[in-house]
């Protein structure tokens, strides 16, 4: 809820206040280029945002800050694309546009995940102002190469191979925030339906081959 809420006003904020002057400078030579000031403050009230959400109690009791902000980042990055979708599906028809709206939908919630993600990373490592700045950091540069990828297409060969490299190393933020206890438990349920499948293969049913 709080993800699709504050991904609307955040995906509004940024559209009207830095997309679309972008593309308006890109078309006309003599429009007044974008205040990065916007951009920034867009981006560090998300960033706030994502900090006090991951602050709530229950959240930190159960040190889910990197998994409850991939939850989080997905709610805000879906609603991100879906209103750089619907912007640009006023353009005519194009081989571009539908590449464009494909990775919009596919890269662009995993893309603010991996932000707010990385944001509850560094919380669960005490380091709580320092995750307000990366991430806001993070959010510019997200918010910069997506305005860009509205424009010329080829930007998506920097945001996708970035994204899947991103996405490896978010594997052990979420591995780091399971309880000790949690990856003893997960060891050994692992450890059980290893031998499990072991033995289904060893000792097949009667009359089937184990091919």
């Amino acid at each position: 809820f709080w993800g699709i809420l504050i991904g609307g006003f955040y995906g509004s904020f940024t559209y009207n206040n830095i997309v679309l002057p972008y593309i308006v400078m890109v078309n006309d030579n003599q429009a007044p280029v974008v205040n990065p000031i916007n951009l920034l403050l867009v981006c560090l009230m998300a960033s706030v945002a994502v900090h006090l959400l991951l602050r709530r109690d229950r959240v930190r009791k159960g040190s889910s800050q990197p998994t409850s902000g991939w939850a989080l980042g997905l709610a805000m990055g879906g609603m991100m694309s879906l209103v750089f979708i619907l912007s640009i599906l006023q353009t005519e028809f194009s081989i571009s546009l539908v590449v464009t709206i494909v990775c919009l939908a596919l890269f662009g919630p995993r893309c603010e995940a991996l932000i707010s993600s990385f944001q509850g990373h560094l919380m669960l490592q005490g380091k709580r102002w320092s995750s307000v700045l990366r991430g806001t950091f993070w959010r510019c540069a997200y918010v910069v190469m997506f305005s860009f990828a509205l424009v010329n297409v080829s930007a998506w060969l920097f945001i996708i191979p970035a994204t899947l490299l991103f996405n490896r190393t978010s594997e052990a933020w979420i591995w780091e925030s399971i309880p000790k206890e949690g990856k003893k438990r997960l060891r050994k349920i692992w450890a059980r339906n290893a031998r499990d499948q072991n033995s289904e293969e060893n000792n097949p049913l009667p009359g089937i081959s184990p091919s």
